[in-house]
């Protein structure tokens, strides 16, 4: 792993993961390239970044859980070839019900180019500090739809609260938000801006 990378939990400490990549659990259905354990990776600019939205967001009552941080380029080339393959159906109605698999780079909601593969880009939603559970916020993480944009005209009550929350928090830390994906931010001062990594993930002495 590159040295300016390190294991988000290793430097935000309570901070809670799941790297749905690394899982059968995305829209792909399986395991994605470059994905070889459950952990999230990261910059240690993002690292200190995301310290200070976990301090932010526990002020208010809630914690974090990231679902993606760095992204390898193989990642991205995999999710480009299972666009271009046939239509099985298994995770559409979850993630994308109403678009073609091959409409997902075209309407913005996957990039061939992915801010993710710069290290400086995090998945992520809150959880109540109190009970663990996840905070509503009017869908799921990687749901291609209208639904989830920012200020989605469908979302309403709690679950939009929860998402203008997690908004502030992250621009209050130094993070854009991405209109497509309320679960999508970007640092604005990214160490890597024009650099796309492709070292797996993976522990560190393999």
């Amino acid at each position: 792993m590159n040295a300016d990378f390190a294991f988000v939990d290793e430097l935000v400490p309570g901070v809670r993961w799941d790297a749905k990549y690394a899982t059968w659990d995305n829209f792909t259905g399986k395991p994605v390239d470059g994905y070889l354990v459950n952990r999230i990776v990261g910059t240690r600019a993002l690292c200190a970044a995301l310290e200070r939205a976990r301090d932010k967001a526990g002020s208010h009552g809630f914690g974090l859980l990231l679902w993606d941080g760095y992204r390898p380029q193989r990642a991205v080339d995999c999710f480009l070839r299972w666009s271009a393959q046939p239509e099985d159906g298994r995770t559409k109605s979850r993630h994308y019900p109403n678009i073609d698999r091959a409409e997902m780079f075209e309407k913005g909601y996957v990039a061939a180019r992915s801010g993710h593969s710069r290290g400086g880009t995090v998945d992520l939603t809150l959880y109540h500090l109190a009970t663990g559970e996840l905070a509503d916020m009017g869908g799921d993480h990687d749901l291609m739809d209208p639904v989830s944009h920012h200020d989605a005209p469908g979302v309403t009550g709690v679950a939009a609260d929860n998402r203008r929350l997690l908004r502030a928090v992250m621009a209050d830390c130094g993070f854009r938000s991405y209109d497509y994906e309320w679960w999508h931010y970007t640092l604005d001062d990214e160490p890597y801006p024009d650099t796309y990594f492709d070292f797996p993930i993976t522990w560190p002495d393999r």
